[in-house]
């Protein structure tokens, strides 16, 4: 698993609209990467609505959140205009930059072996250096914790 100090695995990667979105081209002091299995699921609807009713808290921070799946494009702009989500959605259907992150790979989900992302997430300065790494994380109190980590809440 990667660990504060580390650099942050760059990417580049389509948003719900279909545009590319870097890690480097993120805005802010830092940036929250946050890795989700499936948009429009139970813990992945309450992970991205906490992180937009906490969003004025990271906007007036200057700092950038993004959610990564390996959803289609298609499911993702969905997935944001029905939660009015006010960041981007990225598509990461071939798990490559999941799987830099340590976040991809086999689970078991209701019994079943599957591939696919884990629920992760890392803070990254505007240096490109992780500060602040969540692994499997409650979804339902997840981007209050994160504020209070920054010393943000």
């Amino acid at each position: 698993m990667l660990e504060p100090g580390d650099d942050a695995p760059q990417f580049s990667l389509p948003n719900q609209d279909g545009d590319d979105v870097s890690l480097d081209g993120l805005p802010g002091e830092h940036a929250v990467v946050y890795f989700y299995p499936r948009a429009d699921t139970p813990g992945c609807t309450t992970e991205a609505c906490s992180f937009r009713d906490d969003w004025d808290a990271y906007e007036d921070a200057g700092v950038s959140v993004v959610g990564i799946s390996d959803d289609p494009v298609e499911d993702l702009a969905d997935f944001r205009e029905k939660y009015d989500l006010p960041f981007d959605l990225l598509s990461d259907e071939d798990g490559e930059v999941s799987a830099a992150y340590d976040s991809y790979g086999e689970k078991n989900v209701f019994g079943n072996e599957v591939t696919g992302v884990f629920r992760n997430t890392f803070v990254v300065d505007d240096d490109g250096e992780i500060v602040a790494v969540y692994e499997g994380v409650d979804p339902e109190n997840h981007a209050d914790e994160i504020l209070g980590d920054l010393d943000l809440a």
